[in-house]
């Protein structure tokens, strides 16, 4: 087992750059999930540690070594990629056991190896078949255990999840999750969806335009967010944004005030979560607005209310209802606001 370090590390492309000077640290053992939109430089990062990539400035060190020059091979790492890349002519048993050959491990071993690593991920029965022969949830446990046979120092996944279907995600985060502490592996995890950073991770590093916009744990991502992308890009639905100007400690909207005491900012954005709004009657509200689309997603209700050009969406409880366009009142409670500056976008703390 190693940690995995990365220091000022830069990937260009000609007139373009894809990590800009990242620095980080992966405890040994720790599950680090990278966390972004498309095109924010998170999967080139991966690929830089695992060593398809050639990083144009910086060092990576695996353990205490510097990896830089190595091949992909030598490195000691196992990927799980988006598409499995399992092979289509061998049998499950066959796929897990090919690391083993390649990187000549006894075969008096195989056997052993192979079995134990089935039954980690519940595939001791399905072993005679082919890829074809599985379902996405089955092939994907197929990919994991191929990765996991060799006991690597470091896994690197690469939204490994995404072409499942929402229960089967589900159900993999769970299985993934204890693998993971079952195995004790320094795991890499790239994905773009934010429950799996919050549910998976001990630490999450949000990525944007290939910097790190805020490396904590999945709470401290979502109670304090450092800045606008971090508070608009973690939570579903998420965080409510809206413009004003902050003066005398109050942030004004055009439809409504709220006492935040906070130091005067000429332009401020004011950030709510919607589980942190209260849907009441309009006569007894902070503001009120119109209802633009009401949604029951069974264990809430998702109430989007329209204040001239900006809106708000509030979590009621699932027994609440209301028709759109009705008038509908929120109350904003200060306590629960986060205020950012709108020019540089950091949070303005009290």
């Amino acid at each position: 087992m190693a940690s995995v370090k990365l220091e000022n590390i830069s990937k260009s492309w000609g007139n373009v750059t894809a990590v800009k000077n990242i620095s980080l640290t992966i405890q040994d053992q720790e599950f680090l999930v990278l966390l972004g939109p498309s095109g924010c430089g998170k999967t080139t990062t991966m690929r830089m540690i695992a060593g398809l990539e050639e990083p144009s400035k910086g060092n990576i060190f695996i353990g205490e070594k510097r990896v830089n020059d190595e091949l992909p091979k030598d490195r000691d790492v196992a990927m799980v990629f988006q598409n499995y890349g399992l092979y289509p002519h061998m049998s499950v048993y066959e796929n897990i056991r090919y690391p083993l050959k390649v990187r000549k491990v006894p075969k008096s071993l195989h056997e052993n190896l192979v079995r134990k690593t089935a039954q980690k991920v519940e595939l001791e029965d399905l072993l005679n078949r082919r890829p074809r022969e599985l379902s996405g949830g089955q092939r994907q446990r197929v990919a994991l255990a191929r990765a996991i046979v060799r006991a690597p120092t470091v896994f690197l996944m690469d939204e490994p999840l995404s072409n499942l279907d929402a229960k089967l995600r589900v159900n993999m985060r769970a299985e993934l999750k204890h693998l993971q502490h079952e195995l004790k592996i320094t795991t890499i995890y790239v994905t773009h969806d934010q429950i799996e950073a919050m549910t998976l991770a001990d630490r999450v590093a949000v990525m944007d335009h290939g910097i790190i916009s805020q490396l904590d744990s999945p709470e401290k991502i979502y109670n304090d967010p450092a800045n606008l992308f971090v508070a608009g890009f973690i939570g579903s639905p998420s965080m409510n944004l809206v413009k004003g100007e902050l003066k005398e400690g109050i942030f004004k909207h055009s439809n409504f005030s709220v006492k935040v005491g906070l130091k005067e900012c000429s332009e401020a954005t004011l950030g709510v979560r919607p589980e942190d709004l209260e849907l009441t009657n309009p006569e007894k509200a902070v503001c009120s607005g119109r209802v633009y689309s009401f949604e029951l997603t069974g264990e809430s209700t998702l109430v989007t209310l329209q204040f001239e050009e900006d809106r708000l969406t509030v979590r009621g409880n699932n027994k609440y209802r209301v028709e759109i366009d009705e008038i509908v009142g929120v109350n904003i409670f200060p306590e629960k606001c986060y205020i950012f500056e709108t020019e540089t976008q950091q949070r303005l703390r009290r």
